[in-house]
This record gives C-alpha cells, sequence and structure tokens, in this order.
C-alpha cells in the first residue's frame, strides 16, 4: 500500500459553452468565487469537512440525463436558505423529502444543464 496520498481536491474543471457567464452564475448564486486572473487574488476556499468520491455505472439514473458524466456535490451549511434564495432568484431546486442518515439533499441544475446536488450534513 502507498503511504503518499492526495489530501483533497485542488480544482474541478469543467467544459461549457459560456464559462464565463457560467462562472458569474456560480458565483451570484452558491458563492463560489471565478478562477483568480493574478496571483493576488485569492482562490475559492472550501470549509474543512466530508467529500465523497465515487464512481457509478453508466446505466445509473442518479445522473438525470445519460449523456451527463458527473454531478458535483456542494456541502452547505443551511439548506432551506439557500433553497429559498436560489427559488427567490428564479432557479428551479428540487428538495429531497426524506431525512438520510448523513442529512438532507436537494438537486438543481446550473444554466447549462449540469446536475448539482446541494448536501447540509447532519450534526454529529
Amino acid at each position: 500500500m502507498a503511504t503518499a496520498r492526495v489530501t483533497g481536491i485542488g480544482g474541478f474543471f469543467f467544459r461549457a459553452d459560456d464559462p464565463a457567464a457560467l462562472a458569474r452564475w456560480y458565483e451570484q448564486h452558491l458563492g463560489i468565487t471565478r478562477p483568480p486572473i493574478s496571483e493576488d487574488e485569492p482562490e475559492w476556499a472550501q470549509d474543512a469537512g466530508p467529500t465523497v468520491f465515487a464512481a457509478f455505472g453508466r446505466d445509473s439514473p442518479f445522473f438525470g440525463h445519460s449523456d451527463r458524466q458527473w454531478i458535483v456535490n456542494f456541502r452547505v451549511a443551511d439548506l432551506d436558505a439557500l433553497v429559498g434564495e436560489l427559488r427567490g432568484a428564479g432557479i428551479e431546486v428540487e428538495v429531497d423529502a426524506k431525512t438520510y442518515p448523513n442529512g438532507r439533499f436537494a438537486e438543481l441544475a446550473d444554466p447549462e444543464g449540469n446536475p448539482i446536488q446541494l448536501w447540509e450534513p447532519r450534526e454529529a
């Protein structure tokens, strides 16, 4: 077994039809700042917490459309507050009615149809 390992996800990169517009949407609605364009600007920093890294079968219904290759799951501190803000901005969000042992979830899509899952972890 290897003794060296990765310590976290340092970036998530994907293609977009309009990268600048999509970056603005993520910043405006989810608070994820755009990548810095100079060394003087800070990167978006996430709070420490659990991260799930999981592969699914190609026929998994989890991703919605069969042409989608990824889903990003964002941890949130207050799911109801964020859902309220997103809906107030006219963004469709579906909150899972069930509370799971690890917390609560909601699903939405960005303006290019990429699936997003919001996760409010259950407090220990």
